[in-house]
């Protein structure tokens, strides 16, 4: 699925150590919270970028004090968007390029099985909730 949107190499952390192979990379997207941030920053090449996902206050202080100090880069940060972001992402999907990944759909009922599927870690895309306004009504008369 990752190389389907223009990744080189994908690597399964769950299978295989990247920060004990040698190799050097221009890219490390972590999204899961799950890899050492010492070790991942040098897995870096020297101009390399390591995309924090899921990063925590500690982690974005880290990033932020090794892109101060370093010629690699860490990005993390709070996101907040704008109606022209929204926009933008909308005329995005419309013309085909960007393609949302959904692993799985869940009903309101499923709430709880959602949020312990997506805390597990192992989720390939985003999970989405299908409120169904009918049942929605029918359960809160």
């Amino acid at each position: 699925m990752v190389k389907s949107l223009g990744a080189t190499k994908v690597i399964d952390y769950t299978k295989q150590d990247f920060t004990k192979n040698g190799e050097t990379y221009d890219v490390i997207f972590e999204t899961v919270n799950k890899l050492s941030f010492s070790k991942s920053i040098m897995s870096l090449k020297k101009y390399g970028v390591l995309i924090l996902g899921t990063a925590g206050i500690s982690q974005m202080l880290q990033g932020l004090w090794h892109s101060i100090t370093s010629s690699s880069k860490v990005l993390s940060g709070v996101m907040s968007e704008s109606a022209d972001d929204i926009i933008f992402l909308k005329e995005l999907i419309e013309q085909g390029h960007y393609k949302p990944v959904v692993d799985k759909t869940y009903c309101l009922e499923q709430m709880v099985e959602a949020h312990r599927y997506a805390e597990q870690g192992h989720k390939r895309g985003k999970c989405s909730n299908n409120f169904d306004s009918g049942k929605l009504t029918a359960n809160h008369q």
